[in-house]
């Protein structure tokens, strides 16, 4: 039987997964119910026919061994082609099949109506490549992967060499941060968590710093009877000269996501068309320069919350207009111009509440993230002592503390002009009314995504603020790429 419910926050690494395993003992007994368990999940999904399971000489081939044999006990047409010869655990689990054992090339995988990949499981660190990057390759039948298809690493979600595409990939006990980070969330296909006697007190003593985004991290703001508007929090808005719209985008989704108080602050002449273009609820503060607009901002004390960089140039006003709010020991969250401004210094951003940089601005401040991207927002966290929202269809938010949270509820539609604005005025409302950086920055992210669901393709920056206030009501959770969250127990 198959039971959706929602999975586990928590993430493992391969090195926190192995010592989870450690911890437990008794490894024999949790390889039996890891293959029984990627059994079960091919008998509710595929139709009987022909099976090869390929086994890797480690534990994720020791899995493909059981899983084999309980397949044929369900009188499916089975076979095992072997890598190498099995080793550890897995010589035990290689022992109890007795069925065929069939040649590891192309013949044997061009012959089966299904694959199972138990080759190599998440912890892989060197290239698969070569011969059986080759066979990988040419499978054209449905493919079932083990804890994670081969090739693909589970700290990180790169592909090392190549990773074949899985029609399904179960794993077990927790997910790993490569089951959500890209490209190895669309190489699992549907993911599937099960449960394998693992107890969860293990993770009292790894003590787990990576989870997947979602409501469970946070507690959300919520107003009571003797909320007032001060109360609920004021965010200030510097909006750029060239680019009022972004502002005012910010602005919208800022007033949506609970500030009591938003306003949007402007040199003149630029304020003329902010006045013409914000709404009515939104306050618009103007001053004949960037020095007297900073002296106005700061002179009322609770303005303490600032949104600095959308439409902005990135130059030396806004640099200048950033030391200034840091300074003043204002919350700022620093987007757009705010941070290319600071190019080659991240010691600038120093003091700052959450940085929301795309891949590029990223890279022009702390250097291209490479390929672990997880490390380098941790990094960039660590440097500055703000909370960096690494955007992209898989957002990492980092922690200064070393938590870090991957988002993966964003759908293809939000890869659009101004979404990056109304992420910042959410994350700079929730801020304002008492979340901590880290909190704030989740929830933002979660938000826009599950709102952008919500709204479909066809979606524009402006439909999200509307969306918002839906979306949180009617949570239904961060879909895997079947449509459904999935755990089997």
């Amino acid at each position: 039987m198959v039971t959706q419910r929602a999975m586990p926050a928590e993430l493992l690494s391969p090195s926190e997964m192995a010592e989870a395993d450690r911890l437990a003992g008794n490894g024999p007994a949790l390889m039996e119910a890891a293959g029984r368990a990627v059994a079960r999940a091919i008998l509710a999904r595929f139709r009987p026919g022909r099976v090869l399971v390929l086994a890797g000489p480690g534990n994720n081939g020791g899995d493909g061994y059981v899983a084999a044999r309980h397949l044929e006990r369900a009188g499916w047409d089975v076979g095992v082609s072997a890598l190498a010869p099995p080793r550890g655990d897995a010589v035990a689990a290689a022992a109890a099949w007795h069925g065929p054992m069939r040649r590891f090339d192309a013949d044997a995988i061009a012959r089966a109506g299904l694959v199972v990949d138990a080759v190599f499981g998440a912890g892989l660190t060197r290239p698969l490549e070569g011969e059986l990057a080759a066979l990988l390759a040419g499978i054209r039948a449905p493919l079932v992967a083990v804890d994670v298809p081969s090739g693909l690493c589970g700290a990180t979600g790169a592909v090392c060499g190549f990773a074949p595409q899985a029609a399904l990939t179960v794993t077990f006990f927790r997910r790993k941060p490569g089951h959500l980070l890209l490209p190895g969330r669309a190489l699992c296909g549907e993911l599937v968590l099960a449960e394998i006697g693992l107890p969860a007190s293990v993770l009292q003593t790894i003590r787990p710093q990576s989870f997947a985004n979602e409501p469970a991290l946070w507690t959300w703001p919520a107003p009571d009877a003797s909320s007032h508007k001060h109360s609920r929090g004021h965010v200030t808005i510097l909006s750029g000269a060239a680019m009022t719209g972004a502002a005012l985008l910010a602005a919208r989704a800022a007033r949506r996501a609970g500030a009591g108080l938003v306003t949007l602050a402007c040199a003149e002449p630029a304020s003329a068309a902010l006045h013409r273009q914000a709404e009515p609820g939104a306050l618009v503060l103007e001053a004949a320069g960037m020095g007297p607009l900073l002296q106005a901002v700061l002179a009322d004390s609770r303005r303490r919350v600032v949104l600095l960089g959308p439409g902005m140039e990135p130059d030396a006003t806004t640099r200048g207009a950033l030391a200034a709010l840091l300074a003043a020991g204002r919350q700022v969250v620093a987007d757009a111009g705010a941070l290319t401004a600071c190019a080659g210094q991240p010691e600038a951003l120093a003091g700052a509440a959450i940085l929301t940089p795309h891949a590029a601005e990223f890279t022009r401040i702390f250097g291209p993230p490479g390929l672990d991207r997880l490390a380098a927002a941790r990094a960039a966290a660590a440097l500055t002592g703000a909370v960096v929202l690494l955007k992209g269809a898989d957002s990492i938010i980092a922690a200064p503390d070393g938590r870090v949270a991957i988002n993966h509820n964003a759908p293809p539609w939000l890869a659009t002009g101004g979404t990056g604005d109304v992420l910042a005025g959410i994350a700079a409302a929730l801020l304002a009314q008492g979340m901590p950086a880290f909190e704030a920055a989740c929830a933002a992210a979660w938000w826009q995504g599950a709102a952008a669901q919500r709204i479909g393709p066809g979606l524009i920056a402006e439909d999200l603020p509307g969306a918002l206030a839906e979306a949180r009501l009617r949570r239904t959770g961060n879909p895997t790429p079947s449509g459904q969250p999935a755990w089997e127990g």
